[in-house]
């Protein structure tokens, strides 16, 4: 027969195997995983190129009934259109300079 202490400890051991298993089988075990949706990036470029609408507009439209007339001399200095004026005929003129007179 065996001794009572011979016997404790293989209950102890058996009791230890057991528990050990247990807790091996219960944090084995598949959790439940909750998975987010991802975080909402949002970027905004640097520079936003638009495309620029350029209008050319004439040098200068000839009033109805007003025959057009070609320089006959260089502009006088830059900023200077060609442009005609009802009392004068044709000419340079600049917007901050008015009239030039040759």
């Amino acid at each position: 027969m065996k001794s009572r202490g011979s016997t404790l400890l293989g209950l102890g051991t058996l009791f230890l195997a057991c528990a050990g298993a247990l807790l091996t089988t219960v944090s084995a075990r598949a959790q439940p995983v909750v998975v987010g949706p991802p975080p909402v990036v949002i970027v905004r470029p640097a520079h936003v190129v638009r495309p620029s609408v350029i209008v050319e507009r004439p040098a200068y439209v000839v009033p109805a009934g007003v025959v057009y007339v070609r320089p006959t001399y260089a502009m006088p200095a830059p900023g200077y259109l060609w442009h005609y004026r009802a009392h004068g005929g044709w000419g340079w003129y600049h917007p901050r300079y008015g009239w030039y007179r040759r």
